[in-house]
């Protein structure tokens, strides 16, 4: 793993927190910082304690501003150079995009470029309402990969991602909302309580149940020829053999709260 102080990760009961941490430059992405974002969604992905990732911006004004493009001439600087790059910032993407558990993008103020790309690979985006969302690629005379156009057609569909290519503009919360780039928008100081009580809500359900849906929704969103459905029927099966499965019933009954081991 990386290490580096523009690249936060922590815990807190039953949350991982991936802190992206460069806010004089608005959170721009260096390739050390997305080195070390795959190194933290691997080492949450093994800690059982970690039901939910939270992946943000510090410094209150931009969640990721996109990749750092004072650091271009030096990482992207030949074809080489980028072909290099992009192989490290693919696996960052995917780290998220094919994490295990449940992830949420909470989002605050500028959300722009690889911003957006790492939004998109989140299960849930939450947004405060002073954010602005835009991939302006096209004002740069960027080739955009296929992956992640995929991704952000399977969430705002292809006439909306052809918008916020061709025009490269800036678009606020509720326009964002309105294409159904993110989940939710709530008032600037109400953003870490509204995420939270989502968090508090996952960690509360069964893993098992919550991570077959997110394996079974992920196959269903790539070709038929190419979907497992043998794991996701096993996954489905495992739920019905753990002892969650048991827990849950039995507090159902008693007219209590379950207390899931994810086991």
């Amino acid at each position: 793993m990386t290490h580096t102080d523009k690249l936060v990760s922590r815990k807190e009961a039953g949350v991982g927190f991936v802190i992206f941490n460069n806010p004089e430059r608005h959170n721009a992405v260096s390739l050390e910082m997305w080195e070390a974002t795959s190194g933290a969604l691997a080492k949450f992905s093994s800690d059982d304690e970690v039901r939910v990732v939270v992946l943000t911006g510090a410094g209150g004004k931009a969640f990721v501003s996109g990749a750092d493009i004072s650091k271009f001439a030096s990482e992207r600087a030949s074809l080489e150079a980028t072909r290099a790059y992009d192989v490290i910032t693919a696996a960052a993407f995917n780290s998220i995009y094919d994490f295990p558990k449940p992830t949420i993008a909470m989002i605050r103020g500028y959300c722009i470029g690889g911003g957006v790309g790492l939004a998109s690979c989140c299960d849930l985006r939450i947004c405060s309402d002073n954010s602005t969302f835009a991939v302006p690629a096209a004002k740069l005379g960027l080739g955009y990969a296929y992956a992640g156009l995929k991704r952000l057609v399977d969430i705002v569909g292809a006439s909306f991602a052809k918008e916020i290519f061709y025009t490269a503009r800036q678009f606020d919360a509720q326009e964002a909302y309105a294409m159904g780039l993110v989940n939710r928008v709530v008032p600037q100081a109400e953003l870490e309580a509204y995420v939270k009580s989502i968090t508090d809500m996952i960690c509360a359900n069964a893993p098992l149940t919550i991570a077959a849906a997110k394996f079974a929704i992920g196959e269903i969103l790539k070709d038929e020829s190419k979907r497992d459905m043998a794991r996701v029927d096993a996954m489905v099966e495992a739920c019905f053999a753990s002892t969650d499965y048991i827990e849950g019933r039995t507090a159902f009954m008693a007219k209590r709260k379950p207390e899931f081991t994810g086991k």
